[in-house]
């Protein structure tokens, strides 16, 4: 079966699965929160202009129907008007979307890279004095609060050296280079203690299989064999593990947004739990579950490519 054939199978599972995704939403907004009018209204709301509202909010129509409203949302990506600012959802998405990008993309880059690399360095260096360091500084680095390293970060860097500004944020250059590094810099620290593990075992649990130690018999030297064969044959579980991650990218920038007044999409979510607003969050999950969905599929066709032994059935 050639790729265009497998895709549009593949394809063709996910509307079933979209399907359950968004029962699982309907659910968890529509049933599992309750009746939102009483939060927006606050306490001191009578019952009549509850239901007011909740004939506004379109909340009294058939289940079925608010239901449709979700499914139509993924396929069409029309999540309507905020109840907090009253405006289009796919406007606010738009305007959260660069900021977060320019966190986001540059810092997911820049750290799986470094990631790969140094896994590649304490892979061929297994057992020696780096291997160990660089194992116990990872584990120091997932110890420590993501919290300290913004704070401790925009106090000596920012406030003490002044080497660059403690929050802000401008979307036009030069302007955007001098805002964003500090976020970016975190986000590889953030980042490298638990990629750098799971490479390293991916990458040894290759090391020791019978092809390596057949490459090593036939006198290839230990470097090419694990740049030409061991990195190659160990691209599929390092494909899984950083396709998966795109989709929540953004959703990763929260804590740094929040800290360096960044309007992005993190904070969006945030100022949406905390007044409420529940189209907003619906369209985040939904949004969230379609691109997981959809990488998941990328992720089955990059299979094949890297990997020949892999068939399209």
């Amino acid at each position: 079966m050639n790729l265009v054939l497998y895709t549009l199978r593949r394809s063709l599972y996910i509307i079933p699965v979209l399907l359950g995704v968004c029962l699982i939403i309907f659910l968890l907004f529509n049933v599992v929160a309750g009746d939102p009018t009483p939060m927006l209204l606050g306490k001191n709301a009578t019952v009549s202009q509850m239901a007011e509202l909740r004939h506004q909010l379109g909340l009294d129509r058939a289940w079925y129907y608010q239901y449709f409203d979700i499914v139509k949302s993924a396929f069409t990506f029309d999540f309507g008007r905020s109840w907090q600012s009253k405006q289009q959802i796919v406007e606010i998405i738009k305007q959260g979307a660069f900021p977060s990008l320019c966190i986001a993309l540059p810092g997911f880059m820049i750290s799986t890279i470094m990631s790969i690399l140094i896994a590649l360095v304490v892979a061929f260096y297994r057992g020696k004095g780096i291997d160990v360091f660089v194992r116990f500084l990872c584990i120091a680095l997932v110890s420590i609060s993501s919290l300290v390293y913004i704070l401790f970060f925009q106090y000596v860097l920012a406030y003490k050296f002044s080497l660059f500004p403690i929050a802000g944020f401008e979307p036009t250059l030069p302007d955007l280079l001098y805002y964003i590094p500090l976020p970016i810099i975190i986000w590889v620290i953030l980042s490298l203690g638990p990629d750098v593990r799971f490479f390293r075992t991916i990458i040894l649990d290759e090391i020791y299989q019978d092809y390596v130690r057949t490459a090593k018999a036939k006198g290839l030297k230990e470097i090419d064999v694990l740049i030409k064969h061991v990195l190659r044959n160990a691209l599929i579980p390092i494909l899984t593990y950083v396709v998966i991650q795109i989709p929540f990218l953004v959703l990763g920038t929260v804590l740094l947004e929040t800290f360096f007044a960044i309007p992005g999409l993190g904070n969006t979510v945030l100022n949406a739990v905390n007044n409420s607003d529940f189209p907003v969050l619906k369209a985040f999950t939904v949004l969230s579950s379609v691109a997981y969905i959809g990488f998941n599929l990328l992720t089955d066709v990059l299979y094949a490519l890297v990997d020949p032994r892999v068939k399209f059935d």
